[in-house]
């Protein structure tokens, strides 16, 4: 194997193992050379150049690496076509009636990946990045896409306390938090399935606590309508699953 190649397969490795990292907390470059078995200065190397580019970052106290904005953003677009050419117009339409930012969003391990968001012509709503990552743990639509997880799996993305929560969160058929991800920001979200019927996004909507606060069950219902929508759209139930 010729150098580039081997830098490139040593990078590509490397960003593999990034993402199977289940905490989100990242890896070092200790545990990423024991891993793939490469030597310590190369591996540094190539993490270097893949950090100048945007695919990597790493954490200033803990000095781990984590996958970097440009890989959420290529994933943003190279994600499910058809599921992102469907929500486009679905979204549009709920800021409309919701007058509220709305989001698309899919699980990356312990975080949520935006991969769609819309957003009303207020001078004050919530932000939602394309591209932006945000905890599982606080978030409407991240305990949505967890809520049928196993046990083990819950534990293993440090989601265990959580487990009273999402029975909630099934038995709705949406979820709502208040307060939790940022103070006086209020959201509400619901699942989208894919063919197989498991849970394969979120579509959630999220403002101020003063303006949402008091139709956010109204508002996480016509969520679930949404959703569903796009559910049969991909070729999902017509019902999730009881």
């Amino acid at each position: 194997m010729n150098p580039g190649t081997a830098a490139l397969a040593r990078g590509l490795g490397v960003l593999e193992l990034l993402a199977d990292e289940p905490t989100g907390s990242g890896l070092g470059v200790v545990r990423l050379a024991e891993l793939r078995g490469d030597d310590k200065s190369q591996l540094s190397r190539t993490l270097t150049t893949l950090a100048e580019h945007g695919y990597v970052e790493r954490d200033p106290e803990s000095l781990a690496y984590r996958l970097g904005w440009r890989v959420f953003a290529l994933a943003a677009r190279a994600g499910d076509a058809r599921l992102l050419a469907v929500a486009a117009p679905v979204l549009r339409t709920l800021v409309r009636e919701l007058e509220e930012s709305v989001h698309l969003s899919v699980r990356q391990g312990a975080h949520v990946l935006t991969l769609l968001a819309e957003a009303p012509a207020r001078t004050i709503h919530a932000p939602g990045r394309v591209g932006g990552l945000t905890p599982v743990a606080t978030t409407s639509a991240g305990r949505v896409l967890v809520s049928e997880l196993e046990s083990k799996e819950l534990a293993s993305l440090g989601l265990a306390s959580l487990e009273r929560v999402l029975a909630e969160v099934r038995h709705c058929g949406y979820a709502i938090v208040r307060n939790e991800f940022e103070p006086g920001l209020v959201a509400a979200a619901a699942p989208v399935r894919g063919p197989s019927g498991t849970i394969v996004a979120a579509v959630n909507v999220s403002g101020p606590e003063f303006r949402l606060d008091e139709r956010l069950e109204e508002a996480a219902l016509r969520l679930v309508v949404a959703a569903g929508e796009l559910s049969v759209a991909i070729g999902g139930p017509t019902e999730p699953p009881r």
